[in-house]
């Protein structure tokens, strides 16, 4: 018993050293575009095109951040997308959890079918919608405004938002509620003091996904803005590429003052995504 206890263990010690492995060259295959993005950005033309592109730069040329946030107004366009998608995940994340809890904790007749009227918005693509759309903010006169991309956004993010918090409020017991009532709450507090708090992972999740959908969205921005102060970061990177020469570290550092914030805010709201799926994976 003993030697087959041993034989065990050490067979044990094999798979994790082996899986440790793999893991940590699954780990370096994510990181090193990043690194690479980082390198590049220190670079000038000379020594990118010269045979340097993967290695470490002879000069690490700071001064390339500062042409790309000053003379290439990547700071401006830097501020006006947090501004952009800011309001846009504030509007999504209230508009989707206040509809979700309307069609799903309260009776009435065209719940079922309001809600599977916003889900339709998952099936309709946003190419399909650029004309529509273009036509409706010319009429409203918000063409090259901020309001230009945050309706649009938010519009296009609300059903997915509706569709998660619809699934985790199914789960939500209704006792919760009546003794609340009980309590003498009345239903805003029920709602933001009793239902978000359990619903905190999908708050992390819909925030994440309609940041990712905002911040690297470049049709609508192209389209609808056209004021170089109102720009956001992925029309501005664009503009950066010249017609005949192009600098191409301050772009790889335009690239890595745009990649910042995603990883940010996916380091803290990994967590919250993680529950949401283990909570999703146990409801299935």
């Amino acid at each position: 018993m003993r030697r087959n206890y041993i034989s065990l263990k050490g067979g044990w010690d094999i798979k994790m050293i082996g899986l440790n492995i793999v893991l940590v060259i699954g780990m370096l295959t994510c990181l090193y575009p990043l690194i690479w993005l980082v390198l590049f950005s220190l670079k000038d033309n000379n020594e990118i095109f010269g045979g340097n592109i993967a290695g470490l730069p002879t000069q690490f040329l700071w001064e390339n951040y500062k042409e790309a946030l000053i003379q290439a107004k990547v700071g401006v366009y830097f501020t006006n997308s947090v501004f952009v998608t800011a309001i846009t995940i504030a509007a999504t994340c209230f508009l989707s959890l206040t509809s979700s809890y309307a069609i799903i904790r309260m009776r009435w007749k065209l719940s079922k079918v309001t809600l599977n009227l916003l889900l339709l918005g998952l099936m309709v693509p946003q190419h399909a919608a650029l004309l529509p759309l273009f036509i409706i903010l010319k009429k409203l006169s918000i063409l090259d405004s901020y309001w230009a991309l945050i309706i649009p956004y938010t519009l296009f993010a609300i059903p997915m938002g509706v569709f998660i918090f619809s699934g985790f409020m199914k789960g939500i017991p209704r006792e919760l509620e009546e003794a609340a009532c009980i309590d003498g709450c009345n239903i805003y507090q029920i709602l933001f003091q009793i239902v978000l708090p359990l619903v905190a992972p999908a708050l992390a999740t819909i925030a994440i996904f309609t940041y990712l959908s905002s911040w690297n969205e470049l049709m609508f921005a192209v389209t609808f803005i056209n004021s170089s102060s109102l720009k956001t970061i992925t029309v501005g990177i664009q503009t950066m590429v010249g017609q005949y020469s192009t600098s191409w570290g301050p772009i790889g550092a335009g690239l890595v003052v745009t990649t910042l914030p995603t990883i940010l805010i996916y380091t803290f709201l990994s967590g919250q995504v993680q529950k949401s799926l283990i909570v999703g994976a146990v409801k299935g």
